[in-house]
């Protein structure tokens, strides 16, 4: 599957504490540095106290802070948390004829706006004038066996975003949604029900409606991250 380098002097820390979603504390060198966090979700469960980070060092001026945090380390796993990443890894994918099912469809295109939502990601059938809309959900939340899940946090941009898929369909379109697993021990994927029941519900309302929903897990290296395998996605049909 495709790799994506990611770029720049990397540097290892221990996590300190979050100060808001965007910035965080690590200790770097010895050294307490203001760190930007690239990605709003929680990750209680990661960024935790002395956990060992990644970090890219920036020399712009004009920056707040002078390193962004890219990847954690849980246990012997090492996570990315870029929420940036899935966008760039499936059009990649996609523009190389990477993802099966989406034969006769091309022209790939970022950021789409459809009704009162932007999309990651859509694919035209020149043929048919069809589209399918794509949207990339970085997941970064894995429990015990192997069993990945989102959010991590209540997601009403998530919500809107299934919802308005379920009306493309109505309209003749595609719409898809790609869950990826930012680590490589994601062995299958489920909705997070016990943190956002109703993001959940309206996946299985999604699903029964004709919405596909696939997830992939990743390699992770300091080096960069590379688009793996596709798992399975269990949706409750309740």
């Amino acid at each position: 599957m495709v790799f994506i380098e990611i770029p720049g002097e990397k540097v290892q820390g221990l996590f300190q504490r979050r100060v808001n979603r965007f910035i965080g504390e690590v200790f770097v060198e010895g050294n307490l540095e203001t760190v930007h966090i690239a990605n709003t979700g929680r990750m209680k469960e990661l960024l935790t106290k002395d956990a060992k980070v990644i970090l890219r060092k920036i020399n712009q001026p004009h920056r707040k802070t002078k390193f962004d945090l890219l990847m954690v380390y849980h246990g012997d796993t090492l996570i990315s948390i870029d929420s940036k990443l899935p966008n760039q890894l499936l059009e990649k994918a996609f523009k190389e004829g990477l993802i099966s099912g989406f034969e006769g469809f091309s022209t790939v295109k970022r950021e789409v706006t459809f009704n009162k939502s932007r999309f990651d990601l859509s694919l035209l059938n020149p043929t048919t004038k069809r589209l399918a809309l794509i949207e990339a959900k970085c997941v970064t939340l894995v429990k015990n066996e192997g069993l990945a899940t989102f959010p991590d946090a209540p997601t009403t941009r998530g919500l809107k975003h299934v919802l308005e898929l379920m009306e493309a369909l109505q309209a003749g379109h595609r719409g898809e949604v790609f869950f990826v697993v930012q680590r490589s021990d994601g062995k299958v994927f489920q909705p997070n029900s016990d943190m956002d029941p109703a993001f959940s519900e309206a996946v299985t309302a999604a699903y029964k409606a004709g919405v596909k929903f696939r997830a992939y897990n990743c390699i992770v290296s300091p080096e960069g991250i590379q688009l793996f395998e596709e798992i399975p996605v269990e949706i409750s049909t309740k």
